[in-house]
């Protein structure tokens, strides 16, 4: 499997799925725009979308994050293929008009065979949107139709709770692909298993993850884990690629 042997830490960053609004989390948006902070992207969810009028604390955190080189995805839900297209472009239009983002994070992203089309389709209207400049994540939360990949840059393949992680399996044929294509997203990681976490990871073949501590039924995504000082040491100095 080639991903066994082409990782290493230098491959890691950081995708942020979604910090709590500015003024509920400053600290954790001030922490985005930190010189070195190994960041592939951060997502902007300012009310379940883009919300129905601009919000000042966002498009200055959205700016803060620009200026420091850090690639703003805007958070659509796909709601597993149930949420109308033409309301998933609308939302898509707002973000770029109102905040400026450099790609989407489509979030509860479909993962069967049969809703390829829909979201191909919803991926090419994106990407025109962007006029081909843009970034896509898609957030399945687990390993989809390897045909996903093909109408998107990231693939979210796991998230979860760390009591799966730990034991989770990769998907073969993800191993035609470099690192750089997976995201891993992971709660409830203690600190003491945290290298373990960055390994499996690695021998996964994923270059992208958020892992925290932090637990719960929701936000657990939202707020910085207890030890970033550690996960930012451990992967080393990085850019918005």
């Amino acid at each position: 499997m080639p991903h066994l042997t082409t990782t290493g830490a230098e491959r890691l960053g950081v995708g942020v799925p979604g910090y709590a609004h500015p003024l509920l989390a400053p600290v954790e948006w001030a922490e985005l725009t930190r010189p070195g902070t190994p960041l592939h992207w951060a997502v902007l969810n300012v009310a379940d979308g883009p919300g129905s009028r601009p919000d000042p604390h966002c498009l200055e955190a959205a700016g803060r994050l620009h200026n420091a080189g850090v690639r703003v995805l805007g958070h659509l839900d796909l709601a597993h293929g149930s949420r109308p297209f033409a309301e998933v472009i609308a939302d898509a239009h707002r973000f770029l008009d109102w905040y400026h983002v450099d790609g989407y994070y489509l979030d509860r992203c479909p993962t069967g065979r049969a809703d390829l089309p829909a979201v191909r389709r919803t991926a090419a209207t994106l990407e025109a949107v962007l006029d081909h400049r843009g970034h896509l994540v898609l957030g399945h939360g687990s390993h989809p139709h390897p045909g996903y990949l093909e109408i998107a840059d990231q693939l979210v393949t796991f998230s979860g709770p760390w009591t799966d992680y730990r034991w989770s399996q990769v998907a073969e044929w993800t191993a035609d692909h470099p690192p750089e294509c997976f995201v891993h997203l992971v709660h409830g990681v203690p600190r003491t298993h945290l290298e373990e976490a960055m390994r499996i990871a690695r021998w996964q073949g994923a270059s992208t993850i958020f892992f925290t501590d932090r637990t719960g039924q929701n936000g657990t995504f939202q707020a910085l884990p207890g030890y970033w000082d550690e996960i930012v040491s451990r992967i080393g100095p990085g850019v918005s690629e």
